[in-house]
């Protein structure tokens, strides 16, 4: 009993409460969403959302130039500094903002390209591109801070902003995805993401006068230069990534059908709501935690703190999901999706491994570990391809799951065996 009440007058429980809050009310909305995509788009509907999520988070990581780790690290270290926290925040606000504009050009005058691209050639979704050409700008400022916020240790005004967010996002979908189906479901995706900016704005205001910060004299290449590893470690990861998810969902429509990959979309969209929790307390809690450990004793703590509080309760969580999982899938979505039955147990068992290296990947961004970082990435990342090509010709629909349990699973052996001085 002492043991629990002293856990509960810990920053962590805090924070993990309210975001456990944050992150219930964004699954009730997704539960909604998921509801309007299954009964108005289908399997087939589900699996073009997919292309399109994976070109967006590509798409976002280069507009944000995968500054957001190192700004989370930069912002907490010069939190007294008042010149340098000015200069970091012209800086990145600037280079941001020049890139988010010309990648908006890029979108909006060659939008046939890309949706021949993400689509097929038999798709008409130009009007997709242009949208998202449009409302790209302000996505990359409100992560951008976002990211300050997080790094000034206002971890509650992170997940309020979260929490705003889902509840915009839920409003236009309904709109969108009732009144225009399919393109509606397009829309939503690229448009919701913008919208949370004038929540932003405001929360961030409260913290710094932030328009009078941004001076172009404050621009130093040298905070740029700082962040340079961060960015290639993210644009490794959230390119790549992407693009072989990519890869993969077109050799599933190639080999299986649409709706076999609509089913994998599905499995993957579940599989995002329950990791919302974990993903969430790493970025707002324990990434700011361990950019300032100073040797592996702290790092040690901050690693089984994680291990010992976050790893039960969702491995308690994915149990209960995978007893519930004919009752989620007709909750979620309809009849037609029962086939994602299939695909629990695989997926499930995946996310427990990658939860276990989650807290592990981090530290490569705390410690702006660069080229160890982007070498294990991109072996994870070949992994899982090859083995989804061989285990789809084995297994059929299962084997993308079982190829991405396998993968995490050796991505966690790696990260012990490279992390063994802060685990042991």
């Amino acid at each position: 009993m002492n043991f629990v009440k002293k856990y509960a007058q810990t920053d962590l429980f805090k924070i993990t409460s309210l975001n456990s809050l944050s992150v219930i009310l964004k699954i009730c909305i997704g539960l909604i969403t998921s509801k309007l995509l299954a009964v108005f788009i289908g399997p087939s509907g589900m699996a073009l959302v997919g292309n399109l999520r994976n070109f967006m988070t590509l798409l976002e990581s280069i507009s944000t130039l995968g500054f957001q780790s190192g700004i989370v690290k930069y912002v907490a270290e010069n939190d007294k500094n008042k010149a340098e926290l000015q200069k970091i925040i012209a800086t990145v606000f600037i280079s941001l903002l020049v890139i988010a504009v010309v990648l908006s050009g890029l979108l909006f005058f060659l939008a046939s390209f890309w949706n021949s691209r993400i689509f097929g050639s038999n798709l008409k979704y130009e009007l997709v591109f242009r949208i998202l050409a449009l409302a790209l700008p302000w996505y990359a400022i409100s992560v951008f801070l976002l990211a300050v916020i997080n790094g000034l240790g206002k971890f509650k005004k992170v997940i309020w902003i979260n929490c705003i967010g889902n509840i915009i996002g839920l409003l236009v979908s309904l709109l969108l995805i009732v009144q225009l189906k399919t393109l509606g479901a397009l829309l939503a995706v690229v448009s919701s993401p913008a919208l949370l900016f004038f929540a932003t704005l405001y929360l961030v205001n409260k913290e710094i006068v932030f328009f009078e910060i941004i001076r172009f004299g404050q621009f130093d290449f040298k905070i740029i230069k700082n962040l340079s590893s961060y960015s290639l470690m993210a644009l490794v990861s959230s390119v790549f990534g992407p693009l072989v998810f990519l890869a993969i969902r077109n050799n599933v429509i190639g080999n299986l059908g649409i709706n076999q990959a609509g089913y994998w979309e599905t499995m993957t969209r579940i599989s995002t709501y329950y990791m919302m929790f974990v993903s969430t307390i790493l970025s707002v809690y324990f990434l700011p935690r361990l950019a300032i450990a100073k040797n592996n004793q702290e790092t040690k703590s901050i690693f089984w703190s994680y291990y010992k509080t976050i790893l039960p309760i969702f491995i308690i969580g994915v149990t209960v999901i995978y007893f519930l999982r004919f009752f989620i899938i007709k909750l979620l979505f309809t009849s037609d999706f029962l086939p994602v039955e299939s695909l629990f147990f695989w997926q499930l068992l995946g996310d427990v491994f990658k939860v276990c290296s989650l807290i592990l990947g981090f530290q490569f961004f705390a410690k702006k570990m660069t080229t160890a970082f982007i070498v294990t990435e991109l072996l994870s990342l070949m992994t899982l391809y090859f083995l989804s090509l061989c285990f789809i010709d084995i297994f059929g629909m299962e084997g993308i799951v079982m190829a991405q349990a396998l993968g995490s699973f050796l991505y966690l052996l790696v990260l012990c065996v490279y992390f063994r001085k802060s685990l042991v």
